[in-house]
């Protein structure tokens, strides 16, 4: 029972919630544009995201398991910890992370038969799980080489993008414009993530921002990303791309509770790692409240 419950918590399941709200985000976005909402593609769809989010969490902690080893766990980053007190789980981890890809291309394959959707469903399915295993893996390794918050940010436009290619069969101009928001999202939790690490990712030898700037270069950075989230809504509706029932004023006043943390942390500059951490979890939980109530304004809309 022991096992079974460390190979759960290496999962680190509570951050598939953000993966499932953003992929809605996408769907829900796909009917405002009138596409069909059919039970079956969310049914074989949501898994294929689902089965690939989760992948990342086992190998991220199988190649980053001599950077966890220089410092502890928190509940936004660290990884989970499971695999350096418990390192006989290390191989399991791998071949699991291998096991829960493929498992999500299968599904992939699938969805793109069923559905008759193009080739380019299944390729960006594929783009989506290697620049996942990629971001701890080698040959790439890209946090150690100073591209992890890039591959981070992408996933602003993949996991809402997962939601919309599901329903819509395509990833339009509209969508591609609003996902830009989303990246600086992305960015701003990644920014947020490496906060409390600083210290044990140099000694691991990772390569990120807050590793060679600092942290107060870092929350500089998630303020910059707040505001260019903000930013981007205000602008966003000048395009006469979306619907009239979208008030872009909503999602900018969303867009706010993020911002109003940052505009906090660039003043009191939380430098120790104890607050540095209290903050930067105070952000990951802002973004999980931005992306919950875009999904409910977005629901009240259809």
């Amino acid at each position: 029972m022991n096992t079974l419950l460390n190979i759960i918590k290496l999962g680190r399941p509570q951050f598939l919630v953000g993966g499932f709200l953003l992929f809605c985000n996408g769907v829900l976005l796909s009917l405002l544009f009138n596409a069909e909402f059919l039970l079956s593609k969310f049914i074989l769809g949501y898994p294929i995201l689902f089965l690939a989010h989760l992948s990342v969490h086992y190998s991220n902690d199988y190649f980053d398991f001599e950077a966890d080893a220089f410092g502890d766990p928190t509940a936004i980053s660290g990884g989970s910890g499971i695999l350096v007190l418990n390192p006989e789980l290390r191989t399991f981890s791998k071949w699991f992370s291998l096991l829960l890809m493929m498992m999500s291309l299968i599904f992939a394959a699938a969805f793109t038969i069923v559905f008759s959707y193009t080739v380019w469903f299944f390729l960006f399915v594929l783009f989506g799980n290697l620049l996942a295993w990629f971001y701890s893996a080698p040959p790439v390794k890209l946090v150690y080489r100073r591209l992890g918050e890039i591959s981070t940010a992408l996933t602003g436009f993949i996991l809402p993008g997962m939601g919309y290619f599901t329903f819509k069969g395509t990833l339009d101009l509209p969508f591609l414009i609003f996902a830009l928001p989303l990246v600086f999202l992305q960015l701003f939790f990644i920014s947020s993530v490496e906060m409390p690490d600083m210290e044990s990712d140099r000694l691991g030898g990772k390569k990120t921002l807050v590793v060679s700037r600092g942290r107060e270069f870092g929350f500089k950075l998630i303020l910059l990303s707040a505001i260019l989230v903000t930013l981007s809504f205000l602008l966003i509706s000048f395009t006469g791309l979306y619907p009239s029932t979208m008030d872009f004023r909503v999602l900018t006043l969303i867009s706010l509770i993020p911002m109003a943390l940052g505009v906090v942390e660039v003043v009191k500059k939380p430098l120790d790692m104890k607050s540095a951490t209290k903050f930067s979890s105070l952000n990951v939980a802002s973004l999980f409240l931005v992306a919950i109530l875009m999904d409910i304004y977005f629901y009240l809309l259809i």
